[in-house]
């Protein structure tokens, strides 16, 4: 038995104020499913847009609400998962002819937190209104869209705040005492009598900006029937790239050059490269906390009958690893065997 004051930090309790969650270090998860719901539905029912000598378009109601959304604590870091598919349905009042029946639909198929609101796919369709109608979709697609986003962006900060509260909780030296929805305030239980209240929303910012992301390495190995040169070609090559991704890709091989690949879902720039032989890179996924970068190490090495592939990556986020390894693995390693025949035996 550890001796008092040996024992594994996480689990001290005198060192927090209410003994639970001891140093953030537990899994601790909200559901804000049913909240998310009424905000959506409050945000956009009854959302009027205007066109000067064109129409106002009203949402009248969020006709598909579908997904699901939480925010959890792990090891002092916030994560927050949402994923709904929205039909919102509207009417329009032309200016010239208000008793003209103009009316149609929003589609937004895929609201998560994998895409900034400016990325989030938005479709408009049209019912019943015929060229005016088509004109109104124009409005929408094109300047209406705007304040949708920012409805959306509105729905994301407020979840943000809203179940940030109470996820985080005072670490040793800290008591906390709830005074509303918007603030908190902190005491110093040190007998410095020093108090501070701090708002809520200054409070997310920093955790989101200057939160510790607790990061894992990976390392790989991969066997190619191919020589280096042909692989070093299917992964510096643009036109070989596109193939074996199946899409669009920028791609500039130097030093300092960017990449990104799978509709900028993965992106970043190389730091180093020795063909035949190396590559270095600042690598992510679109979906990891803005601005972190893993740092990726490949190493190719021609064999008497193969090329071996060595790849270590450092910096990966530690609830990302699985992911990571799967799509090395889907997306690079079995697609390069299949789009070009690495897989087969050497003649």
């Amino acid at each position: 038995m550890a001796k008092w004051g040996e024992g594994d930090p996480r689990w001290i309790v005198e060192e927090r104020p209410d003994a639970t969650n001891v140093n953030n270090w537990h899994w601790s998860e909200k559901n804000a499913s049913g909240w998310s719901k009424e905000k959506l539905k409050s945000l956009f029912e009854d959302m009027t847009l205007e066109e000067p000598g064109l129409a106002t378009v009203t949402i009248k109601e969020i006709s598909k609400c579908e997904g699901e959304a939480t925010a959890s604590n792990r090891k002092g870091k916030l994560i927050f998962f949402y994923e709904w598919v929205l039909k919102m349905d509207w009417i329009a009042i032309l200016h010239e002819d208000p008793q003209k029946d103009v009316k149609g639909s929003i589609e937004i198929p895929n609201l998560s937190e994998e895409n900034d609101p400016e990325e989030i796919e938005v479709s408009v369709l049209v019912s019943s209104g015929g060229s005016a109608g088509d004109k109104v979709k124009e409005f929408l697609r094109k300047k209406g869209i705007l304040d949708i986003q920012g409805k959306i962006r509105e729905y994301i900060d407020t979840l943000k705040k809203e179940y940030a509260l109470d996820l985080i909780k005072p670490t040793k030296g800290q008591a906390v005492t709830k005074q509303s929805k918007t603030h908190i305030t902190t005491v110093q239980t040190d007998n410095s009598f020093n108090a501070n209240v701090i708002n809520t929303t200054n409070n997310i910012e920093k955790m989101e900006l200057g939160c510790r992301i607790h990061t894992c390495k990976i390392n790989l190995n991969q066997t190619f029937k191919c020589t280096a040169d042909e692989l070093y070609r299917a992964l510096t090559q643009r036109e070989m790239v596109v193939a074996f991704t199946r899409g669009e890709v920028k791609l500039e091989v130097e030093k300092g050059g960017r990449f990104e690949f799978f509709g900028g879902n993965i992106c970043g720039e190389f730091e180093s490269i020795v063909p035949n032989k190396q590559i270095v890179q600042k690598w992510r996924f679109k979906s990891w906390p803005k601005g972190h970068f893993s740092t990726v190490t490949i190493e190719i090495e021609q064999k008497e009958d193969c090329t071996e592939l060595r790849l270590s990556q450092s910096g990966v986020p530690s609830n990302e690893v699985d992911r990571t390894k799967e799509g090395w693995q889907n997306y690079y390693w079995e697609s390069i065997k299949r789009t070009f025949g690495f897989g087969a035996t050497l003649m």
